[in-house]
């Protein structure tokens, strides 16, 4: 069994250590337009590149999988010279952001055939000129449920994932709406372990992870870090849990972090203090480091009992099943 990355094919057994959800680089729409937004190529390279060896060479990670929605400024040509430069293995995706920030107006007038006939070129043929195809499928969707054009979008991926084999990779806003894509998944004939619903520790709620996990589907504790969204002592928990249940086989651990963004936040406007401080930090390499999880969260699940054995599963059985289309092994409940 291969896994395309930006740099070409590799056996799913290469994998290694992998972190499911992280990205080189972010634009939202509209940002290029943008007369004070400043974007180094170089600059952004270079920092990327001292992101990845880090990882490599500290922690030991071998795949680093950027789902970039096409229109968030995925550049499949960076990617690749970044991977080629860092020596880590990066996995790109096809597919769209969810309808509110994303969707550029001219997909949302075509069929869902047509936007099919899209992912799928982009997985066999490749992206544009680049020769750089997908090693994924991206669905995003909004909260508290996913809106008509979503579900548009959502079933042109089921099509793509069926005829190409490669799996799904979902955003879910504020943690809501995993059971509804698992629902639509299952409408569109893709398997539930066929895709990764994305974002659920924004929930904290143990009751919509089981309705995940129930629900065959792999579950993604892929923000780790972003406390203003969550704290982090409230995922270690809800994994701890999991864990303890017999859901070590189904979770993936990521933090969605940027080595680097074109623009100004999307949120909330900064004061002139805090852009100062992320400029401090960002001079030292310590703005978001993509080491995080690695030094401060896996403590705070071995403080909760959780085992170095299962940590390593985690990080590189979950990945290397999910990609290889393997059946999920039985739970083991303790």
């Amino acid at each position: 069994m291969m896994v395309q990355t930006v740099t070409g094919p590799i056996p799913v057994e290469s994998l290694g250590r992998t972190l499911m959800h992280e990205h080189l680089f972010i634009a939202f729409p509209g940002a290029w337009f943008d007369p004070l937004a400043k974007f180094c190529r170089a600059g952004l390279i270079e920092e990327a590149v001292r992101r990845l060896v880090q990882l490599r060479t500290e922690h030991n990670v071998r795949t680093f999988v950027d789902p970039c929605p096409i229109e968030l400024g995925r550049d499949v040509a960076l990617m690749k010279e970044i991977s080629e430069t860092s020596g880590m293995q990066v996995i790109c995706t096809t597919g769209f952001y969810y309808e509110e920030r994303g969707v550029p107006f001219y997909w949302r007038a075509r069929a869902v055939d047509e936007i099919a006939e899209l992912y799928i070129r982009e997985i066999t043929h490749g992206i544009g000129d680049t020769g750089v195809k997908a090693g994924a499928l991206k669905v995003a969707t909004s909260a508290p449920v996913v809106t008509n054009q979503e579900k548009k979008f959502l079933a042109a991926a089921c099509i793509a994932q069926k005829a190409t084999g490669v799996p799904i990779i979902t955003h879910t806003t504020e943690g809501c709406a995993g059971s509804e894509q698992q629902q639509l998944f299952a409408v569109g004939g893709v398997a539930a372990h066929r895709c990764l619903i994305g974002h659920c520790c924004i929930n904290p709620d143990h009751a919509y992870h089981r309705r995940v996990v129930d629900g065959g589907s792999y579950i993604g504790f892929d923000q780790i870090g972003m406390e203003h969204v969550q704290r982090d002592d409230v995922r270690a928990d809800s994994v701890a849990q999991l864990v303890r249940d017999g859901f070590g086989a189904q979770i993936m651990m990521s933090m969605d972090r940027l080595c680097g963004y074109l623009g100004k936040p999307t949120t909330r406007q900064l004061t002139s203090e805090e852009m100062a401080k992320i400029e401090r930090l960002k001079s030292r390499g310590l703005w978001q480091p993509h080491t995080y999880m690695f030094t401060d969260f896996i403590p705070m699940l071995r403080a909760r009992g959780v085992s170095q054995t299962d940590i390593v599963s985690i990080l590189e059985d979950n990945p290397r099943r999910f990609f290889a289309g393997e059946v999920l092994p039985e739970k083991a409940a303790r």
